[in-house]
């Protein structure tokens, strides 16, 4: 019988990882015992996959806000400290700025409008146009944004984030003041020493500070980026990637886990013969068209996975096969031109006209995002997941 199923993506259950668990060991076997109570197999090129939360937390790479506090002294020392670009977010970078606030004696809170780096709004742009602002020039108070858009609740999580962070900072006995603007040297004159939170936009802001004056420039991937009295930290990315775990403490993303990935890999090898690719994915990279909230608040998909996910898809797109290339055909004989079309593809279909409209992403994104929305964020219980057929075709 001509095989009818394509890609699966299941979501693999396990019990409750801590600190020091052998996660290798752990993923294999789950793996595999799920498979068997479903009546499957194993197949080369199947992807296992696991969120960096069960790595993190296997690796006890966890920091507190005193931590935190103590880098940033260390970097700022009493200068007041320019918090420039955060996005708003309870579990993302409340406990962060916890921290700064911990650290120094005053906050000037810059926050981007109208809404931050991964989309959530702070007011929305009909409100922009109706006030007669320009948000790409426009410099506003505190005062002056309330004056025009009042209070501004999210519309998910009903969080006037603008209240909750000034609050959060003066519960820290730190002076705070906020403005709203989009340029990075706009901080400059408020302060000369700042802490750049944004994520993607980072690298050219601070190059933006340092070309126009900054003194003292960090990010956020420099705080935490070694340990601080025995801390956990992130060599490559700091405090981003991190998130709540307590009131006093943040997860941090993984170490380095490569080793990780190819001891999967290995282990599966040894007890089924087959070769699977393995990797750690964060947040998958897709936009709500609700909310208008970009997804990917960690600085990468995939912090680490096996050679075979390297690079991007290289496939033809079916439709336009069918309405152009083969438009006079139907049948078998489509179906057998289509498929031979497949099997003689190139190895580099870049730019040519039968890829129009297949997603030029790179494949940990790709295959990230499906991982992400297969475990979801909540109580699934499924931080591993097991995705088969993904690199199979219509000719399979």
């Amino acid at each position: 019988m001509e095989r009818k199923v394509g890609t699966i993506s299941m979501g693999v259950r396990c019990g409750i990882i801590r600190q020091g668990d052998d996660l290798s060991e752990i993923v294999t076997s789950s793996v595999l015992e799920a498979v068997e109570s479903v009546g499957m197999g194993i197949n080369d090129r199947d992807v296992i996959a696991m969120t960096e939360s069960i790595v993190a937390r296997a690796q006890g790479n966890y920091a507190s806000v005193d931590d935190i506090a103590a880098d940033v002294k260390a970097k700022y020392g009493d200068n007041t400290v320019g918090v420039i670009f955060p996005i708003t977010s309870r579990n993302r970078f409340s406990i962060c700025l916890k921290g700064f606030a911990r650290g120094a004696k005053k906050i000037v809170l810059m926050l981007s409008y109208p809404s931050d780096e991964v989309g959530n709004e702070l007011v929305s742009l009909d409100k922009i146009d109706a006030a007669g602002i320009n948000p790409y020039s426009d410099v506003l108070t505190l005062e002056e944004y309330r004056k025009h858009f009042g209070d501004n609740k999210h519309e998910f999580t009903g969080i006037d984030y603008v209240s909750y962070y000034q609050e959060l900072i003066e519960s820290e006995n730190c002076e705070c003041e906020i403005i709203f603007a989009n340029q990075a040297k706009t901080i400059l004159n408020y302060t000369k020493h700042v802490l750049n939170c944004d994520i993607h936009t980072r690298f050219r802001t601070r190059r933006i500070l340092k070309e126009n004056g900054a003194e003292t420039v960090y990010g956020m991937d420099e705080i935490l980026n070694t340990s601080v009295n025995g801390s956990g930290y992130n060599e490559k990315y700091g405090l981003l990637g991190s998130n709540k775990a307590t009131e006093e403490t943040v997860k941090l993303f993984p170490h380095e886990c490569e080793d990780l990935v190819y001891a999967i890999q290995e282990k599966v090898k040894a007890a089924t013969g087959k070769n699977v690719e393995v990797m750690v994915y964060g947040d998958g990279a897709f936009k709500d068209p609700q909310g208008k909230i970009w997804e990917l608040a960690d600085p990468v998909v995939s912090p680490s996975h096996t050679a075979g996910l390297k690079g991007t898809p290289n496939e033809l797109k079916l439709k336009y096969l069918a309405d152009n290339d083969f438009a006079d055909l139907s049948g078998e004989e489509l179906k057998k031109a289509i498929s031979d079309s497949i099997k003689t593809k190139d190895a580099n279909l870049k730019g040519t006209m039968a890829t129009e409209g297949t997603t030029p992403r790179q494949l940990t994104d790709l295959i990230g995002s499906l991982c992400d929305l297969t475990s979801g964020s909540g109580d699934k219980g499924t931080p591993i997941i097991l995705i088969k057929g993904y690199f199979d075709n219509y000719t399979n």
